[in-house]
């Protein structure tokens, strides 16, 4: 996942989240091997990428739509390994980053998801992909966990 945030504390985000699933958590580091049935979250302030070989990459690089970590970034290159094996979904947010990644997850055959623009909380990021293209899937959350969950079936 990538959400912006800033590093505040010595609690990660990645521990907010693991209390939620079952699914191991971790606030990825770079050249982590992705590993099935984890979620990774970016770390604050880097970009993560997604290289062949199937590890992240964490980047320092100038901010993308003001962001670091940039969801289009990490979208791109999730596209780019995963092709139409990815789903993808934007939620919430007050700039448009992840549009233009999420159009290139459609372009490359995966799945997208967004965030019904009503349901939002800053309905911008949402907003944008669907003024930018066609989403497979406008949804609000409970809709969301219907989707995810039918994806193990």
């Amino acid at each position: 996942m990538v959400l912006h945030h800033k590093s505040i504390s010595n609690t990660s985000i990645a521990n907010i989240f693991e209390n939620k699933t079952s699914l191991k958590v971790i606030e990825c580091e770079d050249k982590d091997f992705l590993l099935p049935n984890v979620i990774y979250f970016a770390p604050a302030d880097y970009h993560l990428t997604i290289e062949k070989d199937f590890n992240i990459s964490l980047d320092y690089s100038e901010k993308i739509n003001y962001s670091r970590p940039s969801i289009d970034i990490t979208f791109k290159y999730a596209a780019q390994v995963f092709q139409s094996k990815l789903a993808a979904i934007l939620l919430s947010g007050a700039n448009a980053d992840g549009a233009r990644g999420l159009e290139y997850i459609y372009k490359n055959f995966g799945t997208t998801i967004v965030q019904n623009p009503s349901t939002a909380e800053m309905e911008n990021m949402p907003s944008s992909a669907i003024r930018l293209f066609k989403p497979h899937f406008v949804l609000n959350t409970a809709e969301m966990a219907q989707l995810i969950n039918s994806f193990n079936t």
